[in-house]
């Protein structure tokens, strides 16, 4: 899924205005690091904070760092052994980072509402926070709770609760509530066996798909 997740940057980035900077990103729940070091390697990358609360998962993305001198430039990519809630606030708006992503985390949360508050923070005016998550429909239920842990075991068994899904329009109405925040933009995906993950018109309504929202300058 990672290519996927550039080309929707990119898009979101592609309908705002253009930046002369470099950009920061900040990386919530970045397991072994595999979209942190890909966004640490682009040229127009400043920098790359990747927070984990999995001490285990960071030794893997740390032993991944230490094998590219791109990577341990000082300041380049840096992994942090914290949750969203415990990371201390941008001192100012403009201390903030321009891409704040959130990959295959939120159908894991409880609540995501609040959960979410902790995050918007530490978006830029002008930047925007990526996410990926999964629709809560019956679909999403056969494919990721009956076919890939209960049929062909490619997941451990528990790792999804269907009840835990966030539907597209659930995750717009939630921002429309929250001031300072506009352009809402959308993605569905589907994984093609034999070819990876692809993009499919609607696929937000039934399955995976990325989110991506704009906060206001």
């Amino acid at each position: 899924m990672n290519p996927l997740r550039h080309t929707f940057i990119q898009q979101c980035r592609a309908a705002s205005p253009p930046t002369s900077h470099k950009l920061s990103y900040l990386d919530i729940g970045c397991g072994g690091g595999i979209f942190a070091e890909s966004a640490a390697r682009l040229p127009d990358t400043l920098s790359v904070t990747a927070i984990d609360p999995t001490p285990e998962v960071l030794k893997i993305a740390e032993g991944h760092r230490r094998r590219d001198p791109t990577l341990t430039q000082p300041g380049r990519l840096s992994y942090l052994n914290t949750s969203i809630e415990a990371l201390p606030l941008p001192s100012s708006p403009s201390d903030a980072f321009d891409i704040v992503t959130l990959f295959e985390v939120l159908e894991h949360v409880n609540a995501p509402g609040p959960f979410l508050a902790h995050i918007l923070p530490h978006v830029k005016p002008g930047g925007w926070l990526v996410l990926s998550t999964i629709a809560r429909t019956w679909t999403s239920w056969l494919v990721t709770n009956v076919m890939a842990e209960d049929v062909l075991g490619i997941v451990p068994k528990g790792t999804h609760e269907w009840n835990k899904y966030v539907n597209e329009d659930e995750l717009r109405r939630w921002f429309r509530e929250q001031k300072g925040w506009g352009e809402v933009r959308t993605m569905g995906v589907v994984y093609v066996p034999g070819l990876g993950w692809k993009e499919v018109v609607g696929g937000e309504q039934f399955g995976n798909y990325f989110l991506g929202v704009r906060r206001e300058g």
